[in-house]
């Protein structure tokens, strides 16, 4: 396993990043248990979770998965680097969700107590709450590292210039300054390489980017033909959400003529996609996932496999249209 710096903080952090959305609900507390060890035993000592976790469990879920992580946790927290996310709906009143002071005060304090720990290592905003001012967020922010509750902070799912203008208030009021984002990053969703990429190398931020397999498209399991089979394009909203983003015709020619170019590199379509995002020199670390531990073999090899060349050549070429946006759909 490789590590690296987040951005140009001093935080050391493993080039994989165990991601832990379905834990609590499509993936029961011991095989978590089990995930989580086999990603520890392979150097992963990077962890993100978030207090709206899991994914598709329904409110009478959230939280859960912080729980689980924290229960794993206990009596090794010092062995790993901690990031867990807030802005997500945590409760039926209009104030628990969002950005606002109120509500991350509140948030941080609850995922502490459900993680088991009085510190996380990055807090991060879980998408940009428009309704809030910026200026609210970032002292509530810097009141939680202040605090000492959250040692860094840093964003998903953020386009770059709302990104640069938080920084920009940030560096203004003399706040605790955001040092990581959290974009989708795979063969099939490379818009943040024309904005949001160069930004980060610009203002020297980590990036620890999700869904680099196209929630397990790119794997190749899964077939045009016929409704999803049960999984991550089933699970109810979220469900939906990434029929939305991948179950086309386009995108399923493109894994096609992706899964090919891995079997004439002889090279596990899993491994390739996740190296592929590793191969981009604004990449931190790729968040990884698995429903059963023997899943995260092919992922993990990707840490320390290096694309050749010429095969990395031609899946950018394969895969240039994403950079360009759904206009051409």
């Amino acid at each position: 396993m490789e590590y690296c710096k987040l951005g140009r903080t001093g935080l050391t952090v493993s080039r994989l990043c165990l991601g832990t959305m379905t834990f609590g609900f499509q993936v029961e507390e011991e095989m978590a248990g089990r995930i989580m060890q086999t990603a520890a035993d392979a150097g992963v000592t990077f962890f993100d979770t978030a207090d709206v976790y899991p994914l598709g469990g329904g409110e009478s879920r959230v939280g859960a998965t912080e729980q689980v992580v924290g229960r794993w946790l206990k009596g090794k927290r010092h062995r790993f680097i901690l990031a867990t996310k807030a802005v997500g709906a945590m409760g039926p009143s209009p104030w628990n969700k969002g950005a606002s002071r109120k509500h991350l005060l509140d948030a941080i304090d609850a995922s502490l107590q459900r993680l088991g720990t009085d510190y996380v290592d990055l807090y991060q905003l879980h998408s940009d709450d428009r309704e809030t001012p910026l200026d609210e967020t970032l002292e509530a922010l810097d009141t939680i590292v202040r605090s000492g509750r959250a040692r860094y902070i840093g964003v998903s799912n953020f386009l770059a210039y709302r990104l640069a203008l938080a920084l920009g208030r940030a560096d203004t009021l003399r706040l605790a300054r955001f040092v990581s984002v959290q974009p989708r990053y795979n063969l099939l969703f490379r818009q943040i390489e024309r904005e949001l990429l160069p930004l980060a190398e610009e203002e020297g931020l980590g990036v620890i980017p999700y869904n680099p397999l196209a929630g397990g498209l790119l794997t190749g399991k899964h077939k045009r033909e016929g409704a999803p089979p049960e999984g991550r394009f089933t699970l109810g909203s979220a469900g939906k959400m990434y029929q939305e983003r991948y179950w086309h015709e386009r995108e399923f020619a493109t894994v096609e003529a992706f899964q090919q170019a891995a079997r004439e590199a002889n090279v596990s379509p899993v491994t390739a996609a996740v190296s592929w995002v590793l191969s981009n020199p604004a990449i931190t670390s790729a968040i990884i996932g698995a429903s059963r531990p023997e899943q995260l073999g092919d992922s993990l090899a990707a840490a320390d496999h290096k694309l050749d060349p010429a095969f990395k050549e031609k899946l950018d070429e394969l895969s240039h249209e994403y950079r360009f946006g759904d206009a051409s759909r």
